[in-house]
């Protein structure tokens, strides 16, 4: 008999893991059969004989499980994870929208900073061009850059991608 899964059950959760574990809690969780994004980013690393391009974490010490209810205790006993995210008082569930904008956001050919910073909300601007089209955000001005702001407001950061001021309009 099949296990049937009811996706619309499902919410996305962001998951703590131990400090640079998250590749190996991503590989455990998808051997469990958990729905799992871990957003990578490909950067230079340089060591004192060599330099290579690696995929490194875009948040570290995060990434994001697609699950019901019930199955937050086996997510829980995955090696590498340490725990869920709470937001007042409850664990943060995420809206499948902000996943969704993330995962374009890093399949997009810009350069991306993710940053704490409480920056202030500015006025709203939609995406009508490229690879990122239709993506709501805010326009910040940010080290003297105009730039687009994600907030993830559930995990305390932003992401800040560049992008032409030609290709955004009011929202």
């Amino acid at each position: 008999m099949a296990l049937i899964i009811n996706t619309a059950a499902c919410k996305w959760y962001p998951v703590y893991t131990q400090p640079r574990a998250e590749k190996k809690a991503y590989q455990a969780l998808i051997n469990k059969g958990v729905e799992t994004y871990l957003p990578l980013q490909r950067q230079r690393k340089q060591w004192s004989d060599r330099k290579k391009w690696v995929e490194e974490p875009f948040i570290k010490s995060y990434l994001f499980v697609h699950i019901a209810e019930h199955e937050k205790t086996e997510v829980l006993m995955t090696k590498g994870i340490a725990r869920f995210i709470y937001f007042s008082g409850e664990v943060a569930a995420m809206p499948d929208r902000q996943i969704d904008d993330l995962k374009l956001i890093m399949a997009a050919p810009y350069e991306l900073e993710i940053t704490e910073e409480n920056l202030q909300p500015g006025e709203k601007v939609m995406i009508k061009a490229g690879p990122l089209k239709g993506m709501i955000g805010e326009m910040i001005s940010y080290k003297s850059q105009k730039q687009l702001m994600m907030r993830l407001e559930n995990l305390g950061c932003s992401i800040i991608v560049n992008v032409a001021t030609s290709i955004i309009d009011r929202f």
